[in-house]
């Protein structure tokens, strides 16, 4: 997995500026793994997280990264924000995948530059199509919101996650016609409305799967669930 010396130990002469980089990198990798920064939910910075035998390194989505068992990420090439480590990506398939739902426990640290020579890309690998995460696909929030212009209101129902983006819209197209004229009647002095958006990963526990049941029948229960 990580690249050797081209240099033999017991080569006459000095070391080369490029042997010595290759040195460089290998200590830094020993450094970072023996001295791991400690990640600490919803904080913006990159993070390091296992796939497989390798360590890459990860966007988190901000507003999803709080844990505490999944969060959302992205996987991202090494070198990222650099140029030419979006075409290099692209080439071994770090593009190819979208959010991800991480566990916690796969997560090394915050990312350090000597997490690099673990990573697919520094050893010339293509990022497998199953890196062990599941997509952080998207998800139907259905809402009520105070009708006097506010911003209060709550939550009544999280539908999710839906595996494509089609079901999602076709599910969202029937709550939509069921709502439709008794917006502001159903809960009084509320207005419900519903919004597209993405799976909330680290809230995965308070969704309801929408393959489990009838969407508008599971609407129907949770505004009678509030409805005093």
């Amino acid at each position: 997995m990580i690249r050797r010396l081209r240099r033999c130990g017991h080569a006459a002469g000095a070391v080369s500026p490029e042997d010595q980089a290759v040195v460089d990198e290998f200590r830094a990798m020993l450094t970072a793994l023996r001295n791991p920064e400690p990640w600490t939910p919803g904080t913006a910075r990159d993070i390091a997280v296992r796939v497989g035998p390798f360590v890459e390194r990860a966007h988190t989505r901000p507003g999803d990264d709080h844990g505490p068992d999944l969060i959302a990420v992205t996987l991202v090439h090494p070198d990222t924000p650099y140029a030419g480590a979006y075409l290099h990506g692209r080439q071994l398939g770090y593009t190819g995948h979208d959010w991800l739902r991480c566990p916690t426990t796969s997560i090394v640290g915050y990312w350090q530059p000597g997490y690099t020579q673990l990573t697919h890309a520094a050893n010339g690998l293509h990022l497998p199509d199953d890196v062990g995460m599941a997509p952080a696909h998207y998800a139907l929030y259905i809402e009520a919101r105070k009708r006097d212009d506010s911003l209060d209101g709550y939550t009544l129902l999280r539908l999710g996650p839906y595996t494509q983006t089609r079901h999602a819209q076709q599910d969202g197209d029937r709550l939509s016609a069921a709502l439709n004229g008794r917006e502001t009647t159903l809960v009084s002095g509320y207005r419900i409305t519903m919004r597209f958006g993405p799976l909330c990963v680290s809230d995965h526990q308070l969704f309801t799967d929408p393959y489990e049941g009838d969407v508008v029948a599971l609407l129907n229960t949770a505004i009678t669930d509030v409805r005093p």
